[in-house]
Protein backbone atom coordinates (compact mmCIF):
# COMPACT_ATOMS: atom_id res chain seq x y z
CA UNK A 1 0.00 0.00 0.00
CA UNK A 2 1.34 3.42 -0.96
CA UNK A 3 1.57 5.88 1.94
CA UNK A 4 0.14 9.34 1.37
CA UNK A 5 -0.80 12.66 2.98
CA UNK A 6 -3.67 14.99 2.18
CA UNK A 7 -4.68 18.38 3.59
CA UNK A 8 -8.47 18.48 4.08
CA UNK A 9 -9.01 21.99 5.44
CA UNK A 10 -7.21 25.02 6.83
CA UNK A 11 -8.26 27.52 9.50
CA UNK A 12 -6.29 30.39 11.08
CA UNK A 13 -3.00 28.85 9.91
CA UNK A 14 -3.90 25.37 11.19
CA UNK A 15 -4.15 22.36 8.85
CA UNK A 16 -6.54 19.42 9.03
CA UNK A 17 -5.09 16.42 7.26
CA UNK A 18 -4.86 12.67 6.89
CA UNK A 19 -1.82 10.40 6.64
CA UNK A 20 -2.53 7.01 5.10
CA UNK A 21 -0.23 4.12 6.01
CA UNK A 22 -0.43 0.36 5.48
CA UNK A 23 -1.34 0.00 9.17
CA UNK A 24 -4.01 2.64 9.34
CA UNK A 25 -5.08 6.27 9.05
CA UNK A 26 -3.53 9.05 11.12
CA UNK A 27 -5.72 12.13 11.44
CA UNK A 28 -3.68 15.32 11.77
CA UNK A 29 -2.83 17.36 13.74
CA UNK A 30 -1.70 14.28 15.66
CA UNK A 31 0.12 13.66 18.92
CA UNK A 32 2.29 10.54 19.16
CA UNK A 33 2.72 9.03 22.64
CA UNK A 34 6.37 8.13 23.13
CA UNK A 35 7.17 4.43 23.46
CA UNK A 36 10.92 4.92 23.63
CA UNK A 37 11.98 1.43 24.67
CA UNK A 38 9.06 -0.55 23.26
CA UNK A 39 6.53 0.72 25.83
CA UNK A 40 4.60 3.87 26.53
CA UNK A 41 5.71 3.99 30.16
CA UNK A 42 3.22 2.69 32.74
CA UNK A 43 0.56 1.88 30.12
CA UNK A 44 -0.70 -1.19 28.30
CA UNK A 45 -0.96 -0.69 24.56
CA UNK A 46 -4.73 -1.20 24.89
CA UNK A 47 -4.87 1.75 27.31
CA UNK A 48 -2.92 3.86 24.82
CA UNK A 49 -5.33 2.90 22.04
CA UNK A 50 -8.34 3.67 24.26
CA UNK A 51 -7.23 7.32 24.41
CA UNK A 52 -7.68 7.68 20.65
CA UNK A 53 -3.98 7.59 19.78
CA UNK A 54 -3.48 6.52 16.16
CA UNK A 55 0.33 6.31 16.09
CA UNK A 56 3.13 5.94 18.62
CA UNK A 57 6.85 6.68 18.55
CA UNK A 58 9.75 4.30 19.15
CA UNK A 59 13.45 5.10 19.36
CA UNK A 60 16.29 3.57 17.41
CA UNK A 61 18.98 4.44 19.96
CA UNK A 62 17.26 2.93 22.99
CA UNK A 63 16.01 -0.19 21.20
CA UNK A 64 19.43 -0.77 19.65
CA UNK A 65 21.02 -0.81 23.09
CA UNK A 66 18.27 -2.74 24.85
CA UNK A 67 16.87 -5.29 24.06
CA UNK A 68 18.86 -5.24 20.81
CA UNK A 69 17.61 -5.25 17.24
CA UNK A 70 18.10 -9.00 16.75
CA UNK A 71 15.52 -9.87 19.39
CA UNK A 72 12.96 -7.52 17.81
CA UNK A 73 13.56 -8.43 14.17
CA UNK A 74 13.42 -12.14 15.06
CA UNK A 75 9.65 -11.84 15.63
CA UNK A 76 9.02 -9.62 12.60
CA UNK A 77 9.56 -6.14 14.00
CA UNK A 78 8.55 -3.74 16.74
CA UNK A 79 4.79 -4.12 16.19
CA UNK A 80 4.90 -7.84 16.91
CA UNK A 81 7.43 -7.45 19.73
CA UNK A 82 5.27 -5.00 21.71
CA UNK A 83 1.87 -6.28 20.49
CA UNK A 84 0.98 -2.98 18.80
CA UNK A 85 -1.07 -2.78 15.63
CA UNK A 86 -0.90 1.01 15.40
CA UNK A 87 1.48 2.71 12.96
CA UNK A 88 4.88 3.42 14.52
CA UNK A 89 7.30 6.25 13.78
CA UNK A 90 10.89 5.63 14.82
CA UNK A 91 13.25 8.44 15.68
CA UNK A 92 16.67 7.88 14.15
CA UNK A 93 18.53 8.10 17.45
CA UNK A 94 20.48 11.22 16.51
CA UNK A 95 19.13 13.33 19.36
CA UNK A 96 19.74 10.63 21.98
CA UNK A 97 23.27 9.97 20.73
CA UNK A 98 24.05 13.64 21.26
CA UNK A 99 22.17 14.14 24.54
CA UNK A 100 22.56 10.87 26.48
CA UNK A 101 25.84 9.39 25.36
CA UNK A 102 29.39 10.21 26.23
CA UNK A 103 30.51 10.94 22.68
CA UNK A 104 33.95 9.87 21.65
CA UNK A 105 33.95 11.24 18.15
CA UNK A 106 31.70 12.79 15.50
CA UNK A 107 33.03 12.43 11.97
CA UNK A 108 31.63 12.65 8.46
CA UNK A 109 31.07 8.90 8.64
CA UNK A 110 28.94 8.89 11.79
CA UNK A 111 29.17 8.94 15.57
CA UNK A 112 31.26 6.73 17.86
CA UNK A 113 29.98 6.84 21.41
CA UNK A 114 29.74 5.00 24.70
CA UNK A 115 26.45 3.47 25.73
CA UNK A 116 24.84 5.32 28.63
CA UNK A 117 23.84 1.90 30.00
CA UNK A 118 27.11 -0.02 30.23
CA UNK A 119 29.75 2.16 28.58
CA UNK A 120 30.11 -0.16 25.58
CA UNK A 121 31.65 1.49 22.52
CA UNK A 122 29.17 1.75 19.65
CA UNK A 123 29.23 3.32 16.19
CA UNK A 124 26.16 4.52 14.33
CA UNK A 125 26.03 6.02 10.85
CA UNK A 126 23.16 7.13 8.61
CA UNK A 127 23.24 3.74 6.92
CA UNK A 128 23.19 1.83 10.21
CA UNK A 129 20.34 3.96 11.57
CA UNK A 130 18.19 3.31 8.49
CA UNK A 131 19.05 -0.41 8.55
CA UNK A 132 17.96 -0.61 12.19
CA UNK A 133 14.69 1.20 11.47
CA UNK A 134 14.03 -1.18 8.57
CA UNK A 135 14.63 -4.11 10.95
CA UNK A 136 12.19 -2.56 13.41
CA UNK A 137 9.75 -2.39 10.45
CA UNK A 138 8.49 1.04 11.44
CA UNK A 139 5.99 2.82 9.23
CA UNK A 140 7.62 6.27 9.31
CA UNK A 141 11.41 6.38 9.29
CA UNK A 142 13.52 9.39 10.26
CA UNK A 143 16.86 10.31 8.71
CA UNK A 144 19.95 10.29 10.92
CA UNK A 145 20.98 13.82 11.82
CA UNK A 146 23.22 15.76 14.16
CA UNK A 147 21.14 17.61 16.73
CA UNK A 148 23.34 20.09 18.57
CA UNK A 149 22.59 21.35 22.05
CA UNK A 150 20.88 24.73 22.41
CA UNK A 151 23.51 27.33 21.57
CA UNK A 152 23.86 30.81 20.14
CA UNK A 153 27.13 29.80 18.48
CA UNK A 154 26.09 30.10 14.84
CA UNK A 155 29.22 28.39 13.51
CA UNK A 156 28.47 25.32 15.64
CA UNK A 157 24.90 25.16 14.37
CA UNK A 158 25.93 25.70 10.74
CA UNK A 159 28.38 22.83 11.01
CA UNK A 160 25.58 20.58 12.26
CA UNK A 161 23.34 21.67 9.37
CA UNK A 162 26.00 20.81 6.78
CA UNK A 163 26.73 17.43 8.33
CA UNK A 164 23.02 16.63 8.65
CA UNK A 165 22.47 17.35 4.95
CA UNK A 166 25.24 14.95 4.00
CA UNK A 167 23.72 12.35 6.28
CA UNK A 168 20.24 13.03 4.82
CA UNK A 169 21.53 12.14 1.34
CA UNK A 170 23.04 8.92 2.66
CA UNK A 171 19.90 8.10 4.68
CA UNK A 172 17.70 8.39 1.61
CA UNK A 173 20.05 6.25 -0.46
CA UNK A 174 20.02 3.52 2.20
CA UNK A 175 16.23 3.75 2.53
CA UNK A 176 15.78 3.16 -1.20
CA UNK A 177 12.33 2.78 -2.75
CA UNK A 178 9.79 1.67 -0.17
CA UNK A 179 6.21 2.64 -0.98
CA UNK A 180 4.69 1.14 2.17
CA UNK A 181 6.84 3.34 4.40
CA UNK A 182 7.57 7.06 4.66
CA UNK A 183 10.96 8.73 5.09
CA UNK A 184 11.09 12.14 6.78
CA UNK A 185 13.87 14.69 6.49
CA UNK A 186 14.84 16.75 9.55
CA UNK A 187 15.38 20.51 9.33
CA UNK A 188 18.13 21.78 11.63
CA UNK A 189 19.43 25.30 12.20
CA UNK A 190 18.74 26.08 15.86
CA UNK A 191 17.27 29.56 16.39
CA UNK A 192 18.93 30.95 13.24
CA UNK A 193 16.27 31.56 10.59
CA UNK A 194 18.68 31.73 7.66
CA UNK A 195 20.23 28.38 8.61
CA UNK A 196 16.76 26.83 9.01
CA UNK A 197 15.73 27.97 5.52
CA UNK A 198 19.01 26.78 4.03
CA UNK A 199 18.58 23.38 5.68
CA UNK A 200 14.99 23.09 4.44
CA UNK A 201 15.83 24.13 0.86
CA UNK A 202 18.59 21.54 0.64
CA UNK A 203 16.29 18.84 2.04
CA UNK A 204 13.63 19.79 -0.52
CA UNK A 205 16.17 19.24 -3.28
CA UNK A 206 16.78 15.72 -1.94
CA UNK A 207 13.04 15.06 -1.56
CA UNK A 208 11.28 13.39 1.37
CA UNK A 209 7.79 12.17 2.29
CA UNK A 210 7.56 14.58 5.22
CA UNK A 211 9.60 17.30 6.89
CA UNK A 212 10.42 17.46 10.59
CA UNK A 213 11.79 20.38 12.55
CA UNK A 214 14.50 19.17 14.92
CA UNK A 215 16.72 20.96 17.37
CA UNK A 216 13.85 22.70 19.17
CA UNK A 217 12.55 22.05 22.69
CA UNK A 218 16.20 21.78 23.73
CA UNK A 219 16.33 24.81 26.01
CA UNK A 220 15.00 27.75 24.02
CA UNK A 221 12.06 29.82 25.27
CA UNK A 222 8.58 29.27 23.87
CA UNK A 223 8.64 32.63 22.07
CA UNK A 224 11.94 31.68 20.41
CA UNK A 225 10.43 28.41 19.18
CA UNK A 226 7.35 30.21 17.85
CA UNK A 227 9.58 32.75 16.10
CA UNK A 228 11.44 29.93 14.33
CA UNK A 229 8.10 28.45 13.22
CA UNK A 230 6.80 31.86 12.08
CA UNK A 231 9.85 32.36 9.91
CA UNK A 232 9.81 28.95 8.22
CA UNK A 233 6.11 28.01 7.99
CA UNK A 234 5.59 29.59 4.55
CA UNK A 235 8.58 27.71 3.15
CA UNK A 236 7.42 24.24 4.20
CA UNK A 237 5.83 22.25 1.35
CA UNK A 238 2.05 22.36 1.61
CA UNK A 239 1.59 18.80 0.31
CA UNK A 240 3.78 17.12 2.93
CA UNK A 241 3.27 16.58 6.68
CA UNK A 242 5.11 18.95 9.04
CA UNK A 243 6.45 17.35 12.23
CA UNK A 244 7.74 19.30 15.26
CA UNK A 245 9.97 16.87 17.14
CA UNK A 246 9.92 16.59 20.92
CA UNK A 247 7.17 19.17 21.50
CA UNK A 248 5.67 19.71 23.93
CA UNK A 249 3.30 21.26 26.45
CA UNK A 250 -0.37 21.62 25.46
CA UNK A 251 0.17 25.35 24.83
CA UNK A 252 3.29 24.63 22.74
CA UNK A 253 1.21 22.29 20.60
CA UNK A 254 -1.66 24.74 20.24
CA UNK A 255 0.74 27.51 19.20
CA UNK A 256 2.54 25.25 16.75
CA UNK A 257 -0.71 24.04 15.16
CA UNK A 258 -1.51 27.70 14.53
CA UNK A 259 1.79 27.80 12.62
CA UNK A 260 1.00 24.84 10.36
CA UNK A 261 2.47 21.89 12.28
CA UNK A 262 0.76 18.52 11.78
CA UNK A 263 2.60 16.07 14.05
CA UNK A 264 4.00 16.10 17.58
CA UNK A 265 5.64 13.80 20.08
CA UNK A 266 6.77 14.34 23.66
CA UNK A 267 7.50 12.38 26.84
CA UNK A 268 5.69 14.99 28.98
CA UNK A 269 2.34 13.19 29.36
CA UNK A 270 3.87 10.07 30.88
CA UNK A 271 6.89 11.68 32.56
CA UNK A 272 4.62 14.24 34.24
CA UNK A 273 2.22 11.49 35.23
CA UNK A 274 5.01 9.67 37.04
CA UNK A 275 5.76 12.80 39.08
CA UNK A 276 2.19 13.61 40.09
CA UNK A 277 1.39 16.22 37.44
CA UNK A 278 -1.83 16.23 35.44
CA UNK A 279 -2.73 18.28 32.36
CA UNK A 280 -6.39 19.29 32.35
CA UNK A 281 -8.72 21.70 30.56
CA UNK A 282 -8.44 24.01 33.57
CA UNK A 283 -4.65 23.97 33.51
CA UNK A 284 -1.82 21.90 34.98
CA UNK A 285 -2.36 20.36 38.42
CA UNK A 286 0.23 19.10 40.91
CA UNK A 287 -1.61 16.31 42.69
CA UNK A 288 0.94 16.34 45.53
CA UNK A 289 -0.56 19.59 46.79
CA UNK A 290 -2.51 19.46 50.03
CA UNK A 291 -5.34 21.51 48.51
CA UNK A 292 -6.50 18.35 46.72
CA UNK A 293 -6.63 16.21 49.88
CA UNK A 294 -10.38 16.69 50.37
CA UNK A 295 -11.39 17.38 46.77
CA UNK A 296 -13.78 14.58 45.86
CA UNK A 297 -14.44 15.75 42.30
CA UNK A 298 -13.07 13.73 39.35
CA UNK A 299 -9.78 14.82 37.84
CA UNK A 300 -11.25 16.05 34.54
CA UNK A 301 -14.73 14.77 33.56
CA UNK A 302 -14.40 16.36 30.10
CA UNK A 303 -11.73 13.84 29.08
CA UNK A 304 -13.12 10.49 27.90
CA UNK A 305 -10.91 8.25 30.04
CA UNK A 306 -11.60 6.16 33.13
CA UNK A 307 -8.63 7.68 34.92
CA UNK A 308 -10.00 11.17 34.25
CA UNK A 309 -13.64 10.53 35.14
CA UNK A 310 -13.70 7.84 37.83
CA UNK A 311 -10.96 8.88 40.26
CA UNK A 312 -11.09 11.91 42.55
CA UNK A 313 -8.45 14.52 43.22
CA UNK A 314 -8.43 13.31 46.82
CA UNK A 315 -7.73 9.69 45.89
CA UNK A 316 -5.05 10.65 43.38
CA UNK A 317 -3.46 12.95 45.97
CA UNK A 318 -3.29 9.97 48.33
CA UNK A 319 -1.75 7.68 45.68
CA UNK A 320 0.87 10.24 44.65
CA UNK A 321 1.94 11.07 48.19
CA UNK A 322 2.07 7.37 49.09
CA UNK A 323 4.27 6.63 46.06
CA UNK A 324 1.79 4.03 44.85
CA UNK A 325 2.43 2.56 41.41
CA UNK A 326 -1.21 3.13 40.55
CA UNK A 327 -0.62 6.90 40.70
CA UNK A 328 1.81 6.69 37.76
CA UNK A 329 -0.57 4.45 35.82
CA UNK A 330 -3.67 6.60 36.30
CA UNK A 331 -2.01 9.97 35.76
CA UNK A 332 -0.08 8.76 32.70
CA UNK A 333 -3.29 7.32 31.27
CA UNK A 334 -5.15 10.54 31.95
CA UNK A 335 -2.41 12.75 30.48
CA UNK A 336 -2.17 10.75 27.26
CA UNK A 337 -5.97 10.86 27.02
CA UNK A 338 -5.97 14.62 27.62
CA UNK A 339 -3.43 15.15 24.83
CA UNK A 340 -5.55 13.06 22.46
CA UNK A 341 -8.67 14.98 23.53
CA UNK A 342 -6.81 18.21 22.79
CA UNK A 343 -5.86 16.99 19.31
CA UNK A 344 -9.38 15.77 18.56
CA UNK A 345 -10.89 19.10 19.59
CA UNK A 346 -8.28 20.96 17.54
CA UNK A 347 -9.21 18.88 14.49
CA UNK A 348 -12.92 19.55 14.98
CA UNK A 349 -12.29 23.29 15.28
CA UNK A 350 -10.26 23.32 12.04
CA UNK A 351 -12.95 21.31 10.28
CA UNK A 352 -15.54 23.86 11.44
CA UNK A 353 -13.32 26.81 10.42
CA UNK A 354 -13.31 27.85 14.07
CA UNK A 355 -9.70 27.27 15.14
CA UNK A 356 -9.11 30.97 15.88
CA UNK A 357 -11.84 30.98 18.54
CA UNK A 358 -10.62 27.68 19.95
CA UNK A 359 -7.06 29.00 20.16
CA UNK A 360 -8.09 32.26 21.82
CA UNK A 361 -10.28 30.44 24.35
CA UNK A 362 -7.69 27.91 25.49
CA UNK A 363 -4.13 29.13 24.87
CA UNK A 364 -3.66 31.25 27.99
CA UNK A 365 -5.26 28.65 30.27
CA UNK A 366 -3.10 25.84 28.88
CA UNK A 367 -0.02 28.04 29.04
CA UNK A 368 -0.45 28.83 32.74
Amino acid sequence: MTCSFKVLNESYGARLGKITTSRGIIDTPAFMPVGTGGTVKALLIDQVKSTGAQIILGNTYHLMLRPGIERISRVGGLHQFMNCDLPILTDSGGFQVMSLSKISKVTDEGVAFNSHIDGKKIFISPEISIQIQKSLNSDIVMIFDECPEYTKDKNRVESAVNLSIDWAIRSKKEFGVNKDKMLFGIVQGGIFNDLRKDSLNRLLEIGFDGYALGGLAVGEQQNEMFEVLDNIKDNLPTDKPHYLMGVGTPADILGAVKRGIDMFDCVLPTRSGRTGLAYTWSGKKNLKNAKYANDDTPLDPIVNCQASQKYSHSYLNHLVNSNEILASILLSWHNVAFYQDLMQKIRVSISNNDFENFYNKHFDILNS
